[in-house]
């Protein structure tokens, strides 16, 4: 094969754009002894394409699985799912229905409390966040 035809299809190759006969031209190509010396550094890379080629895996592949624990376990999940939106589809009853206005104004009050407290707590630890960073600086 002509010189200039194998660099078009090395680059063509490495580009990505080659088809299997020209790869298979030069894998033929670069299996032979008479490679020119400036692309004998492509050499290797098609020995190992051929080598690899002839590769096989001998390893006995298990096709059951050892633990099913897993299995079970997601469908068991699944169910559970289906059966949780299914009952709760059906049942049709609101707020206002099940609770007395009272009750729900003091859950409101009792979220406000928990949210502000919760919101103290979150300032109190940018705070120590703060106190180890700048302890962090005089220990290093």
């Amino acid at each position: 094969m002509e010189l200039t035809k194998i660099e078009q299809l090395l680059e063509k190759y490495f580009e990505a754009t080659t088809t299997v006969t020209e790869e298979k031209a030069l894998k033929t190509y670069f299996s032979k002894n008479d490679v020119p010396p400036h692309l004998k550094v492509y050499e290797p890379i098609f020995a190992q394409l051929i080598k690899a080629k002839n590769e096989t895996f001998t390893r006995r592949v298990p096709l059951k699985s050892k633990n099913n624990l897993f299995k079970w376990m997601s469908v068991a999940a699944a169910i559970a799912l289906l059966f949780g939106i299914y009952f709760l589809q059906t049942k049709n009853e609101t707020l206002e229905t099940e609770y007395t206005q009272e009750e729900i104004a003091s859950a409101q009050e009792a979220l406000k409390l928990l949210a502000f407290n919760f919101e103290k707590g979150s300032q109190q630890i940018s705070h120590l966040q703060e106190f180890e960073k700048n302890t962090n600086k005089f220990l290093k």
